[in-house]
C-alpha cells in the first residue's frame, strides 16, 4: 500500500487507509477526545506506535472543547467541534502520523448538529480545497430503518461533494454516551439482520462512502463478563449476503465496532477477520487519565490543600501546576493507548509515508 501524507486524511486517502487495515486485519483505534489534553494524547500515542488513528468527538466533547461556561449550548457543540478539528489539522502532521476526525454519536436530535458542521465545512471546503473533518455519523439506529436510511443518504449526498464520509448504525449498541442510548434495550435489538446491511449498502454506496457500525451485541461501557454476548459472526453473514447479492469483493462493507472497552480479546480477533476497520474507544481511556491524575493527587496530597506547606513553609507551585497532574493523565491515556495498538494489531503499520 502507498505511503499516505501524514495529517488529516479524507476521501480517497480516507478510503485507502481503511483498505488497508481490512487487507491487513487490523482496525484503528477510535478515541474519544474532550480537549487538548486528550487530543495530543491520543496523538502521542499513535506516533510511539507508528500507528494511523481515529480522533472523535461527541457532541458532548465538542462543548466541552469549548468551555462549559460557554454562553450557547448549542453554539458551543459546534464551535467546539470546529475548534478540535482545527487544533488535529495544525498539529498531526507534525507528530508524522495519518489522522481520520470523525464525530461520534448523533441522533435524530442532533441531526441539526451534523448539519451545522457540513454547512461550515461547506465554507471551509470552498476556501481551502479540503474538508474539516473526515466523516460524520448519524446514528438514527432507534428510528424506523426507512427515516434512518433516507436521512443517511440526504446527508451523504452533501458529505459526499466535500470529499467526506458518513458513519451510520444498524441495530441498537447498549448503554449510553453523552446523552445517545438507553441501558433499557430490548436483546435482539442489539443484533444486526444481514438484509438491513444488505439494504444500506445498496441505497448508500452508489452516492458516497459510508461505513456501518452493525451491532452485534456492543454495549457502551464497561459490562460483567457475560451480561451480553458478542456474536461477531453477524458480521460474516452480512458480509457474504452483500458479496454474494450485489457480486463485490470480500468484505465490502466498511465495519465499524462500538462499545469496544472490556470486549474479550478473542471476539475482537473474530471481527477484525470480517471487515473491522475501526473499534471506538471511551470508557477506557476516560479510566486510564482519571486513574492517573489520580494516584498523582494521591501521592502529592499535602499540594492539594495547601498552598505553602503548614509546617514548613515550603511553596507547593510546582506540585499542584496543572502542567504536572494533567501530564499524568496525559500519560495514563498513552499507556492504554499502546494496549489499544496492540490490540487491534495496528501498531507498526502506519500509512504516513
Amino acid at each position: 500500500m502507498s505511503d499516505l501524507l501524514p495529517g488529516v486524511v479524507y476521501g480517497e486517502d480516507y478510503k485507502t487507509l481503511i483498505q488497508a487495515a481490512k487487507e491487513g486485519k487490523y482496525a484503528l483505534p477510535a478515541i474519544n477526545v474532550v480537549g487538548t489534553n486528550s487530543i495530543n494524547a491520543v496523538m502521542e500515542a499513535a506516533a510511539k506506535n507508528k500507528s494511523d488513528v481515529i480522533i472523535q468527538l461527541s457532541n458532548g466533547g465538542a462543548e466541552f472543547f469549548a468551555g462549559k461556561g460557554f454562553p450557547d449550548s448549542y453554539d458551543g457543540k459546534v464551535l467546539g467541534a470546529i475548534s478540535a478539528a482545527r487544533h488535529v489539522h495544525l498539529l498531526a502532521e507534525h507528530y508524522g502520523i495519518c489522522v481520520a476526525l470523525h464525530t461520534d454519536h448523533a441522533n435524530k436530535a442532533l441531526i441539526p448538529w451534523v448539519e451545522s458542521l457540513i454547512d461550515y465545512g461547506e465554507r471551509h471546503y470552498e476556501e481551502l480545497g479540503y474538508p474539516l473533518f473526515s466523516s460524520h455519523m448519524l446514528d438514527l439506529s432507534e428510528e424506523d430503518i426507512d427515516f434512518n436510511l433516507s436521512e443517511s443518504a440526504r446527508v451523504l449526498k452533501r458529505a459526499a461533494r466535500l470529499e467526506m464520509s458518513i458513519e451510520i448504525e444498524l441495530g441498537v449498541t447498549g448503554g449510553e454516551e453523552d446523552g445517545v442510548g438507553s441501558d433499557e434495550i430490548d436483546n435482539d435489538k442489539l443484533y444486526t439482520q444481514p438484509d438491513e446491511c444488505l439494504r444500506a449498502y445498496e441505497e448508500l454506496s452508489k452516492i458516497g462512502h459510508f461505513s456501518l457500525a452493525a451491532s452485534f451485541g456492543n454495549v457502551h461501557g464497561v459490562y460483567k463478563p457475560g451480561n451480553v454476548q458478542l456474536r461477531p459472526e453477524i458480521l460474516k453473514k452480512a458480509q457474504e449476503l452483500v458479496q454474494k447479492t450485489c457480486k463485490t469483493g470480500n468484505n465490502p462493507l466498511d465495519l465499524v465496532f462500538h462499545g469496544g472497552s472490556g470486549s474479550e480479546q478473542a471476539k475482537i480477533d473474530e471481527a477484525l477477520q470480517y471487515g473491522v476497520f475501526k473499534m471506538n474507544i471511551d470508557t477506557d481511556t476516560q479510566y486510564a487519565f482519571a486513574e492517573h491524575v489520580g494516584k498523582y493527587v494521591e501521592a502529592n496530597g499535602r499540594a492539594f490543600k495547601h498552598q505553602i506547606d503548614p509546617d514548613t513553609g515550603e511553596p507547593y507551585k510546582k506540585a499542584y501546576d496543572p502542567r504536572k497532574w494533567l501530564r499524568e493523565g496525559e500519560k495514563g491515556m498513552v499507556a492504554r493507548l499502546d494496549q489499544a495498538f496492540a490490540d487491534l494489531k495496528s501498531a507498526g503499520k502506519s500509512l504516513a509515508g
